[in-house]
């Protein structure tokens, strides 16, 4: 059983990616709307602005710990599926399994909706502005509309829906470059803004806030493994894949660490921390009124670009469990012109789409986005295993300061584990049980007794 709607190979998945695309995928991915968001909730967790700043240092050298570590397993196994791939190989179907249920049918849909309606939030912006509000009703509608409109856009072929992401990605990056450099060159900011610099606390008690503010970071860097979920679709994945994943995570360090720089520098530490929407705040203190509109502009273009990447690439997971006879037969299917899963492209949609009308994707973020650092977790104890068991797998790159780059992640993506449950165990609780209910679908309909695959089959 493969789950396959054909065999041809001409409705295979096409091998048409590049370093750049691949970079603008993650890159795109990443940067949504916490940056215009998120720094204000960080600054509140301090007296000053030096531990403000490393946490966001802190959060893109673990990111890159994390990034090296599935660089390495998506050099060695460019399969489409990322971690649905390298789990299945380093510890057996049933754990690649979880992780694809997880994303495919939980995650991913629940991203797409909340970063849909993120979308049209900004919209409405726009549309109060001009006397007619969309309203509860009109955003959901818009968001809806939105993701129907990546849908559509990402089933005529891949490169469309990549000249797209290329595309939006370097002008959110252009942006915000030029916001931060806006920050720094006009009248407005102050070096004295950057005081106290310095926190007043204790270094053993900047341990607990900078531990919650970590929780925080590491949600905004999140992104940066889309790129293994189309590892087969790359010309070139022993090259392409680790350097486009060290490259975006390096460019995204950039743009946060300069973006919260900026805004303590316009709006001082307490102005950051007190601040509702800190981006547009610092935009209107350099360049007035018209500040907080571009920004509004800026994030409509991060979100569309950052679900864009998801809905891009997020329909390759249920693409490859079912090609390994592990998920319903449809969503194989290949368009014999488009080369796209066309089916499980439009089926995430829809399901995306109704999450966005009944507002429960809130609920499915909050009950499984814990879950997402535990796959994390295991793919960096992967490349130990599989170092391990393995040693004679090609490695076309092998990961930077191993092993303390997969311990340090594991530890980090541990803490954040057990940080969720301590904090929210009910919600801990109901995200763990939506995960052991897609074992009723594994056992039930059979795909326990999928044959084992190149994945799950270890090479001497």
């Amino acid at each position: 059983m493969t789950g396959s709607g054909s065999t041809a190979p001409a409705t295979e998945l096409r091998a048409e990616l590049r370093l750049l695309d691949a970079t603008m995928i993650n890159v795109g991915t990443m940067i949504a709307s916490a940056v215009y968001l998120v720094p204000a909730a960080i600054a509140a967790h301090f007296s000053g602005v030096f531990p403000t700043l490393m946490v966001w240092v802190v959060g893109g050298v673990v990111s890159l710990f994390g990034a090296l570590c599935v660089a390495e397993l998506g050099a060695a196994l460019p399969g489409a599926g990322g971690q649905f791939v390298y789990l299945k190989r380093a510890f057996g179907p049933v754990w690649g399994y979880l992780y694809g249920w997880g994303a495919a049918v939980i995650i991913n849909p629940a991203s797409i909706a909340a970063i849909a309606v993120g979308f049209a939030t900004y919209l409405d912006y726009f549309a109060a502005g001009s006397g007619m509000p969309l309203g509860d009703i009109g955003v959901k509608v818009m968001a809806v509309l939105s993701i129907a409109g990546l849908t559509a856009l990402n089933y005529f072929g891949l490169k469309l829906g990549v000249v797209t992401q290329n595309v939006v990605t370097i002008v959110k990056i252009a942006a915000l470059f030029l916001l931060v450099a806006l920050c720094f060159l006009l009248p407005g900011g102050s070096p004295d803004n950057l005081t106290p610099f310095w926190p007043t606390e204790s270094p053993g008690a900047l341990l607990a806030p900078f531990g919650t503010a970590m929780v925080a970071v590491l949600y905004a860097y999140d992104g940066w493994i889309e790129i293994t979920y189309v590892g087969s679709e790359l010309e070139n994945p022993g090259r392409d894949m680790p350097l486009s994943i060290l490259l975006s995570t390096a460019i995204v360090t950039v743009v946060y660490l300069g973006a919260a720089a900026a805004f303590s520098y316009v709006l001082g530490h307490r102005g950051v921390a007190g601040s509702e929407r800190v981006a547009a705040d610092a935009a209107t203190v350099v360049i007035g009124g018209v500040g907080a509109a571009l920004v509004a502009a800026s994030i409509l273009i991060s979100t569309l670009g950052s679900n864009n990447g998801i809905v891009f690439t997020s329909a390759r997971i249920p693409y490859a469990m079912a090609k390994d006879g592990e998920f319903f037969a449809w969503a194989g299917q290949v368009h014999p012109k488009f080369a796209v899963p066309t089916t499980a492209l439009v089926v995430q949609g829809i399901w995306s789409g109704l999450l966005t009308l009944t507002g429960t994707y809130n609920q499915l973020l909050t009950y499984v986005v814990f879950v997402g650092f535990l796959f994390y977790a295991l793919s960096a104890l992967a490349v130990i295993v599989l170092r391990r068991r393995e040693p004679g797998l090609e490695r076309p790159y092998r990961a930077w300061g191993y092993p303390v780059t997969p311990l340090v992640f594991i530890a980090f993506s541990g803490y954040l584990i057990w940080n969720t449950i301590v904090e929210q165990p009910q919600e801990s609780a109901i995200g763990t049980g939506l995960l052991v209910l897609g074992l009723v679908f594994y056992y039930g309909l059979g795909w326990h007794r999928a044959p084992p695959t190149a994945t799950t089959r270890p090479t001497a």
